[in-house]
């Protein structure tokens, strides 16, 4: 019986994500201040961002408390009985210089980009195969969701928003 014995490279803790309940999370997000999403990009463009409660390295940055005005976490089983978690909310994007309140937003994600290599390349959910990201500042309005199936974290609606690529509670943010 074949076995993948193939060794992988450890994950640079400011290119991971997670979430664990809605105060101890780490999301991706620009890693330079005052740049759209869209603009974060490309190669060192984007860095990990966490709670207080989630933050565990230097390597990462810190979400302020009061960024999510509205949250709701979400666990269970997709389409096909993996595992996922979920954040879903309204965010104040004003309390993190390295958002455009009125940026549109865009999508970050461990299975799209080139060669579905993730966007950042390379970034990864702890404990989860998969997860898709999106932050539109102009929403106000964040999502993220880690999971086990593909299927459960779509990478190909990065313009759809929030509330059709991760489905939840989004507290009438608009």
């Amino acid at each position: 019986m074949p076995s993948d014995n193939t060794l992988k490279a450890r994950q640079a803790t400011d290119n991971i994500v997670y979430v664990t309940d809605s105060s101890t999370y780490c999301m991706i997000m620009p890693r330079d201040p005052h740049t759209n999403i869209g603009d974060s990009e490309h190669p060192g463009g984007m860095q990990t961002y966490c709670s207080s409660a989630g933050h565990y390295s230097a390597d990462q940055g810190e979400i302020p408390a009061g960024f999510w005005s509205n949250v709701s976490f979400q666990s269970g089983t997709g389409v096909s009985g993996g595992r996922y978690a979920q954040l879903t909310g309204c965010i104040v994007p004003s309390l993190l210089d390295r958002l455009n309140p009125n940026d549109a937003g865009g999508q970050y994600d461990s299975s799209g980009g080139v060669n579905g290599q993730g966007n950042p390349q390379g970034s990864a959910c702890l404990g989860y195969n998969h997860y898709v990201e999106l932050v539109e500042p102009a929403g106000p309005r964040a999502c993220i969701k880690c999971c086990d199936d593909p299927a459960d974290c779509p990478t190909n609606k990065d313009t759809d928003g929030c509330p059709n690529v991760i489905p939840g509670n989004y507290f009438n943010c608009d």
